[in-house]
């Protein structure tokens, strides 16, 4: 599926099999001398298929076109070795790169994972079923590094890089101030939350969201072009939204560790989520990951506030109140 919202800006749906989200927008926008494709989707066959097709039927010469990723994760980059041709020019942060360079990243991950409360065997099968694991390139074809406020100009539309750390530590979006548009990657999404993981306790990044957010609001936009799901318009209404969602999380959290001290792990199991299974027994194993890293990042946010504290034992963390 596709459809122009600009003139010569196209989103393209690509399908992003077995996965909530469902699909991944990657936006083609067209000029006679230069192209810019903005995220790719995974390295999965339908998504292959999908972006082939697509590339089919806009007429886009791979050989003249650049790309610029948003963020590191595999439905957003999957598939730029794949597409990329010898002359293509890939825009892309610098704290993901680092990420992406790091070998052992995934090894941190999975003792992260350990001390917030996991059990090992389910370490291993989430390592299984995640899609960085499985649908991202063994190796990646060389970024050129962009930084706030770097102009990329594609025909009629001149795109500023703004850097919005929250969801990664590196997610950067692209904004148009004469058309007043921005493609917002997945720091905001109209119909869904963007995650907000923790990786490490050296970071904070709920706090490097709000932060974000606030950022965006003082831009004037009245199109919004995210990641996943529609574009949408009055930017500042879903930015106040999602910041009212994670208070609101915040005070679940705080609730939840007000009753006994708990890890992560047992903090996901007891709130809430918008998911259609019964019971937190019957998540698949990689939405607990995802879920508990959620939890991770706002008991380390109210940990920042001062409202909770933090002690390790038996190599697992604990928050208390």
């Amino acid at each position: 599926m596709s459809e122009e919202i600009l003139p010569d800006i196209f989103r393209v749906e690509i399908p992003l099999p077995k996965n909530p989200l469902k699909a991944v927008n990657s936006y083609f926008i067209k000029n006679k001398n230069r192209n810019l494709i903005i995220d790719t989707g995974m390295k999965h066959q339908l998504c292959i298929d999908a972006m082939d097709n697509a590339i089919k039927k806009h007429n886009i010469d791979l050989n003249k076109t650049d790309f610029f990723i948003t963020h590191l994760h595999a439905d957003h980059m999957g598939l730029v070795k794949y597409l990329s041709t010898k002359s293509s020019i890939i825009y892309f942060n610098k704290p993901d790169e680092n990420i992406l360079k790091n070998d052992h990243f995934f090894d941190r991950m999975a003792e992260f994972a350990y001390i917030s409360g996991f059990d090992r065997e389910s370490i291993k099968q989430a390592f299984k079923d995640h899609p960085g694991t499985k649908y991202s390139p063994k190796t990646y074809p060389d970024f050129k590094i962009i930084e706030e406020d770097y102009v990329i100009s594609i025909g009629n539309y001149n795109l500023r890089c703004v850097e919005t750390p929250g969801h990664t530590n590196g997610h950067t979006c692209l904004f148009e101030s004469e058309k007043k548009l921005i493609f917002s990657g997945d720091h905001i999404l109209g119909s869904i939350t963007p995650n907000i993981s923790l990786w490490s306790l050296d970071e904070n990044p709920l706090n490097d969201y709000f932060k974000s957010l606030e950022k965006i609001k003082k831009l004037n936009i009245e199109l919004v072009l995210p990641g996943h799901r529609q574009v949408f318009k009055d930017c500042n209404k879903r930015i106040n939204q999602l910041l009212d969602h994670h208070e609101k999380r915040l005070d679940e959290v705080l609730t939840i560790i007000k009753q006994g001290e708990k890890t992560p792990f047992e903090t996901a199991q007891s709130m809430s989520w918008d998911l259609s299974y019964k019971s937190w027994d019957l998540f698949p194993v990689m939405q607990k990951w995802f879920a508990t890293s959620e939890a991770f990042a706002h008991l380390k946010h109210l940990e920042y506030l001062k409202k909770i504290k933090r002690t390790i034992r038996n190599s697992t963390i604990f928050y208390y109140f």
